[in-house]
């Protein structure tokens, strides 16, 4: 019998971290969980690492993770906890750790998700942030340290499972001509846009489909998350822009599509339930079983695709802009971005406010000379566009 694949879930007490350990939970046999990591949540970590016997604890943040170890300690657990982004990096590098499962939402999970590349280690990337900000770097990187590299969103997973058998990331999609990602809509879908202004942050995080954090709830709400989308899969699988398309299925059944030269069109479609793609990338290429129920096909069920309404919904063709103008235009994208999110679910500015405030902070970006070389850079812009998109968002008529 084989050993089991040692895991490192890093955003262990986050949504997709949860749905990770369900699944390993089915099959004990197969994996086993290394590391578990998360800011600050120290509570719940230490259940997980009770239940999952994990051997080590990561908290970004000090304090709880002196909280961490004397619960630990006081039940007798063997489990070592550690805090910092140092302590993380070095986490997912240690040779009991197979595979990373790279969940830690936004910029702050960029530098584990490097090492863990550097680290020649197999990546469940679900932290689309990390690539949209390190654009053409963590690809490079992927190839450089033979890493595998298997993208766990919903959409870019469903593409991954319809590319030609073998397929990885950063290869050429042979006979491939287009791509196409689906997009719920989000709660606003058949909202007039001139109703948008009084939106409330519990509004915009309702998702009709899915069940996920306030972040990324909102991003489904403006539709910056399908930008996002768009960017990612620009860089994973190497199209150009104009062969990545976007519709609206609000279902949410059919994840994404691939369009083949003879005019084939393969789909993947599943219940929207984030614990298929997971179990898919943990056990590449083998499928786990029962990792979720399947698509109930004993009753009648129709399934609609629209057009996107970019006059609406500008997100996505705000994020095409900022892939076509590619160094740092993408970090700038998602750094303003989350800013701004911040700000609507703190009260202080309106729904619309989000991706108007980004689109002038991306317009304001000098993308001349303005490459990715080092993790600094990506930080040190992911900082400006930060700061900026602050600065409008709380001075009076931005």
């Amino acid at each position: 019998m084989n050993e089991p694949l040692g895991l490192a879930i890093l955003g262990s007490t986050g949504s997709i971290g949860r749905s990770t350990l369900s699944v390993v939970a089915l099959h004990p046999e197969r994996f086993q969980v290394a590391v578990l990591a998360a800011h600050s949540s120290w509570q719940a970590i230490v259940e997980q690492a009770r239940q999952f016997h994990a051997r080590t604890v990561v908290l970004v943040d000090p304090e709880a993770a002196a909280l961490a170890r004397a619960a630990l300690r006081d039940s007798g657990s063997s489990t070592r906890v550690e805090s910092g982004a140092q302590a993380l990096a070095d986490a997912v590098s240690g040779a009991d750790v197979h595979a990373v499962m790279a969940a830690i939402v936004g910029a702050a999970g960029l530098a584990s998700t490097l090492a863990a590349v550097r680290a020649s280690k197999r990546v469940l990337l679900a932290n689309k942030e990390a690539l949209v900000m390190s654009g053409r770097l963590l690809m490079d990187e992927v190839r450089h340290a033979g890493a595998e590299l298997i993208p766990i969103d919903s959409e870019h997973n469903a593409i991954f499972q319809c590319m030609p058998a073998g397929y990885l990331p950063g290869e050429d999609a042979r006979g491939v001509v287009r791509v196409i990602l689906t997009a719920s809509g989000g709660p606003f879908r058949c909202t007039d846009a001139g109703l948008l202004t009084n939106v409330t942050p519990d509004e915009a995080c309702a998702h009709p489909k899915w069940k996920m954090g306030r972040k990324i709830s909102v991003d489904s709400a403006t539709l910056m998350n399908k930008g996002l989308e768009v960017i990612e899969a620009y860089l994973l699988f190497g199209f150009g822009l104009d062969r990545i398309d976007v519709v609206v299925h609000p279902q949410s059944i059919v994840h994404s599509m691939v369009e083949f030269a003879d005019g084939a069109t393969i789909i993947m479609a599943s219940p929207p339930d984030m614990r298929i793609p997971i179990a898919l990338g943990l056990a590449w290429p083998d499928r786990v079983a029962g990792a979720a129920p399947g698509l109930d096909w004993t009753t009648a069920a129709t399934w609609t695709f629209e057009p996107l309404d970019e006059r609406a919904f500008p997100a996505v063709a705000l994020a095409r802009e900022a892939a076509r103008l590619g160094g740092t235009a993408p970090a700038v994208y998602n750094g303003a971005n989350e800013a701004c999110v911040a700000d609507f679910l703190a009260g202080r500015i309106s729904f619309p406010r989000i991706v108007d405030t980004v689109a002038r902070v991306v317009s304001e970006h000098d993308t001349s000379g303005a490459g990715v070389t080092t993790v600094d850079d990506v930080l040190a812009v992911d900082a400006w566009a930060r700061a900026r998109a602050r600065e409008l968002t709380r001075s009076a008529g931005a």
